[in-house]
């Protein structure tokens, strides 16, 4: 009985994100045409994602670790673990203030008409691509000196091991934080990987805690940077 609900809990996402993207879709699709209007396309991406976390029936609680303060005049480079597709909607729902940009997969492009507002706000990447991925760090310069800030999930996926805690974190988020000043706002995600597996089978609503370890500012080797996350990270995995 469990599993039965829970794929009619996954239907309902389904449908639930295809009303959403084309009620929402169609001002992103048209406010996102001049650069300088993506802030307002912002407001219903946001909206899209508390339609989808809250529809889902996703809560969440966010711990501030470090008592840091994220700066609303400032870009940054985002960064959190990633073991659900409903990580992708916490940083949106966390940053009112900045407009964010997502580095994502190429091949979301195929979903039918989410695939066409994807390749309008997010930088894609061909991680078979030596070109694409070095051309990524171009185009997210760009989008942060059009105001917007940077979201990147290191792990570079989720991880096939549903043993692993934390894959090794790829290094594009940490040039793209060095070579641009940017600092680094890391974030942990607890309970999803539960709440909400890829396994359609299981998966139960409930409250996500968020975690803010730390914002670690520029002036660190890409190195320096990937190891404090991913410590950081870890730890708040290995102990919540």
């Amino acid at each position: 009985m469990s599993k039965i609900l829970n794929y009619m809990w996954r239907g309902w996402m389904v449908l639930l994100g295809a009303v959403l993207t084309v009620v929402m879709g169609i001002p992103v699709l048209l406010l996102s045409i001049r650069k300088e209007h993506y802030k307002y396309a912002y407001k219903f991406i946001r909206f899209w994602c508390f339609g989808m976390f809250y529809g889902m029936g996703f809560r969440y609680e966010l711990h501030n670790l470090a008592n840091a303060r994220i700066d609303p005049g400032k870009q940054y480079v985002f960064i959190s673990n990633h073991t659900s597709i409903m990580d992708v909607m916490l940083p949106c729902i966390l940053m009112p203030r900045h407009p964010l940009c997502y580095v994502g997969k190429k091949e979301l492009v195929k979903i039918p008409i989410f695939g066409t507002i994807y390749k309008r706000i997010c930088v894609m990447v061909d991680r078979s691509s030596a070109k694409s991925r070095a051309d990524v760090y171009r185009r997210c310069a760009e989008r942060m000196e059009e105001g917007q800030s940077i979201v990147i999930f290191p792990e570079g996926g989720v991880p096939d091991d549903p043993t692993v805690i934390l894959d090794d974190f790829k290094d594009g988020a940490f040039i793209l934080a060095s070579k641009h000043h940017s600092p680094l706002a890391v974030f942990a995600f607890v309970g999803l990987k539960e709440m909400f597996p890829f396994d359609y089978s299981k998966g139960f609503p409930g409250k996500v805690q968020v975690y803010l370890t730390d914002i670690l500012e520029p002036g660190k080797t890409t190195k320096e940077l990937k190891s404090a996350a991913h410590t950081q990270i870890k730890k708040v995995l290995e102990t919540k």
